[in-house]
């Protein structure tokens, strides 16, 4: 993060900024929390996008699954974590259930560490959005807590303190090498609803 912002106050600025979307509060409520089959109820119908299946086939869906793998334990071993799915280093951003703290912030039978990084790691809490008639309208949703464009949470965890950080991970469009680019990442992510007005 500090090659994107040049320095830790940079950083914090920035998840200062994020607490703003669209002029709106994003609170981050634990208690506001659904949970992904709250989402997926609504957000797996092909006319409407299926955000659902989008979702499960991108490294979000598995971000839970992946800290097993022998690349997550030897990353852990570096910070001193010996068992990446039970240490909350690694499930602050690995999981939503975390809420990007150090401990369970959810309720543990909506919200289970084993989804991932699931809709509302990324969109904010949906208990006061995710009614249809909120939904339906971008305006509403945002008013009711969702983070839109969610793309600002992304450097939540895409930042310098993962240990798998690679200060040139990407390439801009102009060129530079930088360890996270939105735009890019997006493209691998995105899921939007035909039906709904920007």
């Amino acid at each position: 993060m500090r090659n994107l912002l040049g320095s830790s106050l940079g950083f914090g600025l920035v998840l200062a900024g994020l607490m703003v979307v669209n002029g709106v509060a994003a609170e981050r409520d634990a208690a506001l929390y659904g949970g992904l089959k709250s989402c997926a109820m609504c957000h797996k119908k092909a006319d409407g996008g299926d955000q659902l299946g989008k979702w499960q086939a991108t490294p979000h869906a598995k971000a839970y699954e992946t800290l097993a793998s022998p690349e997550a334990k030897a990353a852990g071993a570096k910070v001193g974590v010996a068992d990446p799915q039970k240490s909350s280093k690694c499930l602050k951003c690995h999981s939503t259930a975390y809420n990007f703290s150090e401990e369970v912030k959810t309720d543990a039978a909506k919200v289970l560490p084993e989804d991932g990084v699931a809709c509302e790691s990324c969109h904010g809490p949906g208990k006061n959005y995710k009614a249809k008639a909120t939904m339906e309208d971008r305006k509403k949703s945002i008013e009711g807590g969702m983070v839109y464009p969610a793309t600002g949470s992304c450097v939540l965890c895409h930042n310098d303190q993962s240990p798998s950080w690679k200060a040139d991970r990407y390439t801009t469009k102009d060129g530079r090498k930088v360890g996270f680019d939105v735009e890019q990442a997006f493209e691998k992510i995105k899921h939007p609803d035909p039906k709904v007005k920007k």
